[in-house]
């Protein structure tokens, strides 16, 4: 549907400017917006292969395995029912770590297979159980140390500090964290009680 949206505006945008004339300013807006996406994309490219190998290398010597083991008692206590041994709560910790340095695009895979793992500890139901939907409203406003997609955005288009953002998107991602950690609790006991009523 939303394809068929877009396609909507485009063909719209492009009728308009022909009764306009202005289909010289949509040409040149076209290529300008072909060339931002592939300096975007280099930059990012760029970036993410460094982090990606930092995140491998942290991996190899351990880092991962021992923040994993940090972080393992507060992610059981977030997910009780997921066992502790089982797949889905290695993949829920490799998805958070991925996503607390910023690397949304390696944590997307690592998420999925959160899911499906979930998934099967639900019975392969297709109504999510609460551990899904308290992964959902934590990799959604997971907290993110390093915002390295945001970095890379303000060094391509050459930001004078880009790593301003590190300090406020910390705080507002703690914030988000709590926060829908709060209202995923607050539903399940709301839910729970009407249940049991």
């Amino acid at each position: 549907m939303v394809n068929y949206i877009w396609v909507g505006m485009i063909v719209i945008g492009i009728v308009y400017a022909l009764f306009n004339g202005t289909m010289d300013l949509v040409n040149a807006a076209i290529f300008q917006g072909a060339k931002n996406a592939v300096t975007i994309a280099f930059g990012l490219i760029s970036v993410l292969v460094f982090w990606l190998g930092l995140m491998r290398i942290a991996e190899k010597a351990g880092l991962l395995e021992a923040l994993g083991k940090l972080c393992r008692p507060v992610v059981k206590k977030i997910f009780p029912e997921v066992p502790p041994d089982h797949p889905a709560m290695g993949y829920i910790l490799s998805n958070t770590m991925a996503n607390m340095f910023g690397l949304g695009n390696a944590a997307t895979p690592l998420g999925i297979k959160a899911m499906e793992e979930l998934k099967k500890l639900n019975d392969g139901k297709d109504t999510a159980s609460r551990s899904m939907i308290t992964f959902l409203a934590v990799n959604t406003s997971s907290i993110t140390l390093i915002p390295t997609t945001v970095i890379a955005v303000r060094i391509t288009y050459g930001s004078a500090n880009p790593a301003d953002i590190v300090m406020p998107t910390l705080m507002a991602t703690i914030i988000s964290a709590i926060g829908a950690l709060l209202i995923d609790r607050y539903f399940y006991h709301k839910r729970k009680r009407k249940g049991g009523a």
